[in-house]
């Protein structure tokens, strides 16, 4: 029997160096898109600019047609990473074409699973030009969406493209709203700085690590009938030494609503959803690594 294929784009990159790791470890055949190769070999990369919707069709062609190398589902973490790394309309521009032209495509290839990178600064809290807090704690995904970025704001559009997909087509789309994503190197410097604990207040102290994103991914894929979903993808517990409940009081004195006990480093970002719907559990805690 041939194995399942899986198209993964952004492969090349800080998190999807992880998931093409773990698709290919879990037996998947694995095709990375991507505009550079990574550093090192684990399975075929294509280079295309998924910016070009004609290249995206190319790049899917082999799935399409009666004899096409099915494709279970696309993963697509190609995107600019973060806000003001490029100027405002490039990094709205890239992130919105490109996730537009992989669902387009897929659905013309009838490629019936995609999954996004979507992000916790949909919310708006991590790039504003004035920090603000949020509205309670734990945040869910019903908390409001209020970016002022062009980064954040190509998130909620990509999301608001996901459900469209749904609606025409009854593809299944998971959109992860990602904490900040830590690779096995990143640990070792945020534990080193843990006196400057106001440096990742905007982020909430949240964190998830690229190899809990990764099975999270297949998860996704290997999942049946969930329709277009937001998920926010984050660890149990945040990426500080501090209580969270002192984190809460001393970082963030306005919110009062506070809807979960907060025991010992409880997370600030609700991960309940995504361990519900897939059965998504974390492997890879910030203080054992």
């Amino acid at each position: 029997m041939s194995k399942q294929r899986v198209i993964v784009t952004g492969g090349s990159g800080k998190a999807g160096v992880w998931i093409l790791k773990h698709f290919v470890e879990q037996g998947y055949d694995v095709l990375n898109l991507d505009v550079r190769p990574p550093n090192e070999e684990i399975c075929p990369t294509l280079i295309a600019d998924l910016n070009d919707a004609g290249q995206v069709h190319i790049a899917l062609s082999p799935y399409a047609g009666r004899d096409r190398k099915e494709a279970i589902g696309i993963v697509h973490f190609a995107a600019i990473p973060q806000a003001y790394t490029h100027t405002n309309e490039v990094c709205f521009r890239n992130n919105v074409m490109s996730t537009y032209n992989i669902l387009e495509a897929a659905a013309n290839f009838d490629i019936r699973k995609v999954v996004l990178a979507s992000s916790e600064s949909s919310y708006g809290i991590c790039f504003a030009n004035q920090f603000f807090e949020p509205q309670y704690v734990p945040v869910d995904e019903e908390h409001p969406q209020l970016p002022e970025d062009s980064y954040g704001l190509s998130k909620v559009v990509n999301e608001v493209t996901a459900e469209a997909f749904h609606r025409r087509t009854g593809m299944q789309v998971i959109s992860f709203r990602l904490g900040n994503i830590l690779v096995p190197e990143s640990y070792a410097a945020i534990k080193a700085d843990f006196a400057r604990t106001e440096a990742r207040q905007r982020i909430l102290w949240s964190y998830i690590d690229a190899r809990d994103v990764a099975s999270a991914c297949r998860l996704a894929l290997e999942k049946e009938g969930l329709g277009a979903r937001h998920l926010i993808l984050a660890a149990d517990d945040t990426s500080s030494d501090r209580p969270t409940r002192e984190l809460v009081e001393r970082y963030l004195p306005g919110v009062s609503d506070i809807r979960g006990p907060l025991e010992g480093r409880d997370s600030l970002l609700s991960n309940a959803k995504v361990k519900e719907l897939l059965g998504w559990e974390q492997q890879y805690r910030f203080m054992e690594q």
